[in-house]
């Protein structure tokens, strides 16, 4: 599936710039080339770092987290479904303006589903209180800290999904 979305995303980003338009047509190859019950969720964005403008499109993946500099907490939701589910499905995008000391956090759900001993998971608001905590570090080291308290706060006999995470963050 991934190998299949992978060189669906290149191919239509070399045909395309609206990133609308990549989403509409990666979303029908996959259609067209996985078994109904698979899927790909993705956040695809483009980032033009002269102007601070973040450009995306959600296709029904976890909604990643803007931070911002005053503790504001946006999500970046707009897109659409997860790709190869519905044919002919529409996408938006949205340009998101960044400033000095914006954080702006990707991840997959093994982050948030790490389970305690009690079973109960990490959560979206933890993991906003630990982006909160750690805001003023830089990137890379924020995405440590967000991992180590993740693996502090699953149980041992929890195995944990993956933790895939990127961070941005506007200097």
């Amino acid at each position: 599936i991934m190998a299949a979305f992978r060189a669906s995303l290149i191919a239509e980003i070399r045909n395309n710039y609206a990133i609308r338009m990549i989403c509409k047509k990666v979303n029908s190859l996959i259609y067209e080339s996985v078994e109904r019950e698979n899927y790909v969720t993705a956040v695809y964005g483009v980032l033009d770092s002269k102007n601070d403008i973040l450009t995306f499109s959600n296709c029904g993946h976890n909604r990643p987290i803007l931070l911002r500099k005053d503790g504001r907490v946006e999500y970046l939701t707009e897109g659409g479904p997860a790709l190869g589910v519905i044919p002919d499905s529409d996408y938006e995008e949205r340009p998101v303006y960044l400033r000095s000391g914006d954080l702006i956090l990707l991840y997959t759900d093994g982050v948030t589903e790490a389970n305690n001993s009690n079973n109960e998971e990490y959560g979206i608001n933890r993991l906003i209180d630990t982006l909160r905590m750690y805001k003023k570090l830089r990137s890379s080291e924020i995405l440590l800290k967000v991992n180590e308290k993740v693996r502090e706060f699953a149980s041992d006999a929890h195995i944990c999904d993956d933790l895939t995470m990127i961070a941005l963050k506007k200097l």
